[in-house]
This record gives structure tokens, C-alpha cells and sequence, in this order.
């Protein structure tokens, strides 16, 4: 089982490269929404800026947390310390309960990403993409990184997760987050099927609409059942009226390299109630 498990931090990288590569391809052939039509320049400056957030994020968790994480989840399972540690089950049964509790875990850290005034700082600049596409999943300030990975340092003790078991999590969860946040969409019925399981294309671009509640809804990662069990789950009928991005930074500067970096210092502003679209 832990030869099984080390293949998802052996592939993870090289999954997400191939991952992006196709989805990039795929809406670029058959986009949702075409607001890169006839601007390549910019679509690839946008591109550019949200992947080099991300390199700068996987860089800093590399160098900080990785070994940390290490060492917490070791001493979890030496001392027999935390939930699935203090229960005795097959090796898949600990994967398995593993997978679940790591990505409620998600779920709730992105939740409190949005109810918190001072994590939403952060989260907002994930959230203050006007284009959303699959580069948009990299597109993360580290500050927001940061304060995740320190909590990691408690969570996966108590959860009583290893180090390999977080890796698979972290390598299906991104892969379909990915797919999530590509400027694609699915037929209904195969959304429809997709979202019974895992979050689905329609449902994560009903989270980054600029309508308040819209946005307040559907935080899942990976299992979409979290959002149906706590009352965040929503749907719209008409996906392509959906508008992404944020009225409070939607100024050209903020959206540079070094206005994302700034953005969680700018005071905050109350966002507007309107009608959506």
C-alpha cells in the first residue's frame, strides 16, 4: 500500500503539467466563454502571472512544510496518535477515511476562507480572476498558502493521515480542481453525473460568479457531498449570464503580478448587493 501511495507525490507534478497541457488545448477549441477570442497577448500574459503564483507557492510548501509534514504525520503514527490511528482497519480502509477527512477538512477551510474578513484578504485574489480558466486553479497569494500549510501541522496529526495519503489526496484533488476551473463546459447530463461524486464545471463557475451568494456557495475540492450536507449547494440555469471576478479589483493595477501580491494589504471594501444577471 505505501509503494501504491508514493506514486501520488512521484506523479503528481507531472500530472498536473499533462492535465493543464490538455485542458489549455481542449477551451482553447471549444471555450465556455470567449473572452480570450482574438486576444492571445493577453491570454497568455494572464496565464503567465497566475502560474507563477502557483510555482512560487509549490516552491515555499516545498521548502517549508513538506518535511514538517513529514515529521508530524511520523510521530502520528508512531505514537499512535489521532482518529484513524486509534482505529483499527485495513490498510485501504485508512486511505480511504483519509481521502474523506482531508477533503471535509478542505471544505471547511475553504468556507472559513470566505466568512473570515481576514482570510478573505487573501482568498480574494484567487477570486478576483476576471477570466477564469484552468490557470485560474494556480492562481493562489502564498500568504493564503502559508497559513493552510501551518494548519496542515495540526489537522493531519488529528486526523492521523501519513504523508503519502495527503500526497494522493493533494494529486487527485488538484487534478480535478483543474478541470473545474477550465474555461469549459460539460453537457447537463454529464455535468449532472459528474457532480453526484466530485465537483463539476458548472458548479464551480456558480462559486467564482461576483454575485455575493453565488460566491458564498459550493467550496467543495474534491467530493461534492460536502456541500449538499451543509447547505452551501447551487446551481444556475443560465451559466453563460455568469460574470467572474470582483467589483473591488477590478482596477488594471490589481491585476498585475505585483497588485495581486498587494492585494490582501488594500482596505477592504463592503461588496455591493445587486441582482445577478
Amino acid at each position: 500500500m505505501d509503494s501504491l501511495l508514493s506514486i501520488g507525490s512521484g506523479w503528481r507534478q507531472p500530472l498536473a503539467v499533462g492535465i493543464l497541457f490538455i485542458l489549455l488545448v481542449w477551451e482553447s477549441a471549444f471555450p465556455f466563454f470567449g473572452f480570450f477570442r482574438a486576444r492571445g497577448r493577453q491570454r497568455i500574459h494572464h496565464g503567465v502571472r497566475n502560474i507563477v503564483l502557483g510555482l512560487i507557492n509549490s516552491i515555499a510548501v516545498a521548502m517549508l512544510f513538506i518535511h514538517l509534514w513529514g515529521k508530524v504525520t511520523q510521530w502520528s503514527t508512531d505514537c499512535q496518535f489521532g482518529l484513524l490511528q486509534s482505529i483499527p482497519v485495513a490498510p485501504w480502509q485508512h486511505l480511504i477515511g483519509a481521502l474523506i477527512l482531508l477533503d471535509l477538512w478542505t471544505y471547511w477551510w475553504h468556507r472559513f476562507n470566505h466568512e473570515i474578513p481576514f482570510l478573505w484578504r487573501f482568498h480574494k485574489v484567487h477570486h478576483s480572476d476576471p477570466y477564469m480558466d484552468v490557470t485560474t486553479a494556480n492562481r493562489f497569494h502564498l500568504g493564503e498558502i502559508i497559513l493552510s500549510s501551518v494548519l496542515r501541522l495540526a489537522i493531519l496529526p488529528l486526523i492521523g493521515a501519513t504523508l503519502a495519503e495527503l500526497a494522493l489526496y493533494e494529486t487527485l484533488m488538484f487534478a480535478n480542481t483543474q478541470v473545474h476551473h477550465a474555461n469549459l463546459g460539460l453537457k447537463e447530463s454529464y455535468d449532472r453525473l459528474v457532480r453526484l461524486f466530485v465537483t463539476s464545471p458548472a458548479m464551480h463557475k456558480v462559486h467564482h460568479s461576483d454575485w455575493l451568494p453565488e460566491t458564498n456557495s459550493n467550496y467543495t475540492a474534491f467530493f461534492s457531498v460536502w456541500d449538499r450536507m451543509f447547505g452551501s449547494f447551487r446551481l444556475r440555469s443560465d451559466p453563460h449570464a455568469i460574470r467572474y471576478g470582483l467589483e473591488e479589483t477590478n482596477r488594471l493595477e490589481q491585476q498585475t503580478f505585483i497588485g495581486l501580491l498587494r492585494m490582501p494589504a488594500e482596505k477592504p471594501k463592503a461588496r455591493r448587493e445587486r441582482t445577478p444577471d
